[in-house]
């Protein structure tokens, strides 16, 4: 099955409104996913839908448009449960985006649980949302930061990890998929290693979340994190999958509405799992559209979607090493979705200025991975990446796009 009929592509794209749409007088050839995907129709008209037939806050009236907004405000929540393998819609916390998610771990979990000497584990491919956090949590308690050291490929050293974990390791914060190089981690050899030093582990699955099968509970992940807008779904919403046990002993980062049980002057009690990490008015018609994207991404099968991303990333990685000087960054064995590259004597920022002029939108700079960056030694990187809708022909505009950017600059 090649990419270009894998699951009927064109049937699929004709879902995605804006991608009938043009960019400088030339189709819009979509290529830019690892920052936000395109939206489906359905997607669209449910967003709509809420605020036409639904508005209402949530858990808190007994009017039917309350009744109605919570009744679909619950059910994305255990729509999105069953997506990621949950064992409980208790345990998936709605949060604005993957970031916050991260954020909320490293202060409710992190300054309950990590003292000076304690030790965080990263790995040099982390986006920023992955580091940050950690480092505020290391300056407020004196923990140190570990990096797993990453190859010239873009592979993470597993001897070198296995060195860095130790008695003091409280937790590996690692994502399943880099965002800047496609390097796909062996998670299951990452985890079984911060078991056996008796460390908890958070995995960041914004990238690989739309890309592949995800079941936290094969994972034997604590915590997992994900973004809506790059599962198809609405921008402002973010989830945070926790193991039942953690979430209950941990304190509540943020504090007031639904978060709370009782309030005194004295003193206040929380919330029952989940509402304990959701403080105030949520994004209601954010989490109802990203449980129908989450049903949207089902319905299509990820597994489907990861055969077909696989061979048009085969197909795009053979095809752009005929741009004359162009060099792939990101070589990693089992990788997946990311075509990060440069091209000698072009600066990425002028090859995605010039590209795009031929309606080819794609991604240049650090990707928020300024460490990965600053590791391979440049500046940036232009990147290509792939979701269910790209075909060959998207691969083949991006080729002819570089040869013409190529005629321009050089």
């Amino acid at each position: 099955m090649t990419p270009s009929t894998a699951f009927e592509v064109g049937a699929l794209r004709a879902q995605f409104p804006i991608l009938g749409t043009s960019v400088h007088g030339k189709p819009l050839v979509y290529l830019d996913n690892a920052a936000t995907t395109q939206k489906p129709r359905v997607v669209i008209d449910a967003l709509v839908d809420y605020y036409a037939t639904s508005n209402a806050n949530v858990h808190r009236g007994v009017h039917y448009l309350s009744g109605r907004a919570s009744d679909q405000f619950d059910q994305a929540r255990a729509t999105i449960a069953r997506f990621l393998g949950a064992a409980s819609p208790s345990e998936i916390i709605f949060t604005r985006n993957a970031t916050e998610s991260i954020n909320l771990v490293a202060q409710a979990w992190g300054r309950a649980t990590v003292s000076a000497g304690d030790e965080i584990v990263i790995s040099a491919i982390e986006h920023h949302s992955n580091i940050v956090p950690w480092q505020l949590l290391c300056e407020a308690t004196g923990a140190t930061l570990r990096v797993i050291p990453m190859s010239d490929a873009g592979e993470l050293d597993l001897d070198a990890a296995r060195r860095l974990m130790g008695p003091r390791t409280r937790m590996l914060a690692v994502t399943a998929l880099s965002n800047a190089l496609g390097t796909v981690t062996p998670l299951a050899d990452l985890v079984a290693m911060a078991r056996s030093v008796g460390a908890c582990v958070l995995v960041d699955g914004s990238q690989a979340a739309y890309h592949m099968p995800i079941d936290v509970q094969a994972l034997d992940c604590d915590f997992f994190v994900m973004t809506g807008h790059k599962v198809y779904g609405p921008t402002g919403i973010g989830v945070l999958y926790g193991r039942a046990a953690l979430l209950e002993v941990m304190p509540p980062w943020q504090g007031g509405g639904d978060m709370i049980a009782s309030v005194t002057f004295e003193r206040s009690t929380w919330n029952v799992l989940p509402y304990k990490f959701e403080a105030g008015t949520p994004d209601i018609s954010a989490a109802i559209v990203l449980g129908v994207a989450v049903g949207f991404l089902t319905g299509v099968g990820l597994d489907r979607v990861q055969a077909h991303e696989s061979a048009l990333l085969a197909y795009g990685t053979e095809a752009l090493q005929q741009v004359p000087g162009l060099r792939l960054i990101g070589t990693a064995a089992h990788k997946a979705s990311i075509l990060s590259f440069v091209i000698d004597g072009i600066h990425p920022h002028d090859i995605g200025t010039i590209v795009d002029l031929s309606g080819v939108a794609i991604r240049t700079g650090h990707h928020c991975a300024q460490p990965v960056m600053d590791r391979l030694g440049i500046p940036g990187t232009a990147r290509a990446s792939l979701a269910m809708y790209n075909t060959r022909e998207d691969i083949d505009a991006l080729v002819a796009a570089l040869h013409h950017a190529r005629k321009v600059l050089l």
